[in-house]
């Protein structure tokens, strides 16, 4: 008589799957020591490329780390073992640095290019989990990458190790990013395209509105008036200013429902008495996904865009960013 097995529950596998590779990361981060020093160094001395290089499912999480690499400021290549040992190698010049991806450190195919790394003198980083191995053994540094166990229930499919692997892989190139003081104008030039390139592209004064189309008014008018311009411009604000047209302030949608729920009788009220101080601002030749980042902190929809003698040149709305695709 066949008996049913009781089938583990979905949800709970799916955690201790993800528990086990988290497991497995901070394993590696508690494991980082001067190792990984040494290879940020040998990265930055680099005057070539980083060739890196990993068979199967190695091979794939190379790929991956030289894409990050050459997208933050490291040029980078994946070169695959099998078909560098065919020809493929001829890519590889004296200036560039090997970065070998192999669990067992043994790989045949990686194993195959070590007299052309060392034939051109080239530097090799290994990452691998077993710093016994004839790679690690053959490599300038070891990063290690060994996990306790996979998430695999067979301790066969590369999971856990792949995702320890890829993790160091983001520290390399996150570390080289700010070691080369890696800016969002040079990321930019890699991500021209796509929500990225957008929110990189168009700068605040690309999008702001000005002139005659920006809501200001003086702050010595009574606050009824101010209405008229709030209205018109369409923003739900307007820009304060003094009669030097100094920014002094901002009255917004929130400040009129204020001031009219303090006092019904506002026909006596002036502007710089209901209006908000020390808005928040940009410069102009900012990035607009700085202003959405200080709109998305401070939970307001408008900055407002000033010179460097506190006048207002414009305001910058949330529909603009919207608009743009930046937001």
């Amino acid at each position: 008589m066949a008996v049913n097995k009781v089938k583990p529950d979905i949800i709970e596998r799916a955690r201790n799957v993800l528990d086990l590779e988290s497991r497995a990361i901070k394993a590696i981060r508690d494991s980082l020591d001067e190792t990984f020093e040494n290879a940020i160094n040998i990265l930055l001395e680099c005057k070539g490329r980083v060739v890196v290089t990993g068979m199967g499912k190695s091979g794939l999480v190379g790929r991956k780390i030289s894409a990050t690499f050459s997208s933050t400021g490291t040029p980078s290549f994946f070169m695959h073992p099998a078909e560098g040992s065919h020809g493929d190698s001829g890519a590889v010049m004296k200036n560039d640095v090997v970065l070998a991806i192999s669990n067992s450190g043994e790989t045949q195919e990686l194993l195959y290019l070590l007299p052309l790394i060392k034939r051109l003198g080239l530097k090799m980083i290994a990452m691998t989990g077993h710093k016994e191995s004839t790679l690690a053994q053959k490599s300038n540094v070891t990063l290690n990458i060994a996990v306790d166990k996979e998430a695999c229930p067979l301790g066969l499919a590369p999971t856990a190790s792949t995702t320890a692997t890829m993790a160091l892989g983001d520290a390399l190139a996150i570390v080289l990013l700010e070691k080369r003081g890696f800016t969002p104008e040079d990321f930019l030039m890699f991500h021209p395209s796509g929500k990225l390139g957008k929110g990189l592209l168009w700068r605040v004064e690309d999008l702001m509105v000005s002139g005659n189309n920006m809501p200001v008014v003086k702050e010595n008018i009574t606050f009824h008036e101010s209405l008229y311009t709030i209205s018109e411009k369409g923003l739900g604000m307007a820009v304060v200013v003094d009669q030097n047209s100094k920014m002094t302030g901002i009255i917004t949608d929130g400040d009129i429902r204020r001031a009219l729920n303090k006092s019904p009788d506002t026909s006596k009220t002036i502007v710089k008495d209901v209006m908000t101080r020390n808005p928040k601002t940009i410069e102009p030749s900012a990035l607009a996904a700085s202003a959405l980042q200080l709109m998305e902190q401070f939970s307001i929809t408008s900055i407002v865009i000033i010179d460097e003698n506190n006048i207002p040149c414009g305001v910058l709305h949330i529909h603009h960013l919207l608009r743009a695709g930046v937001a």
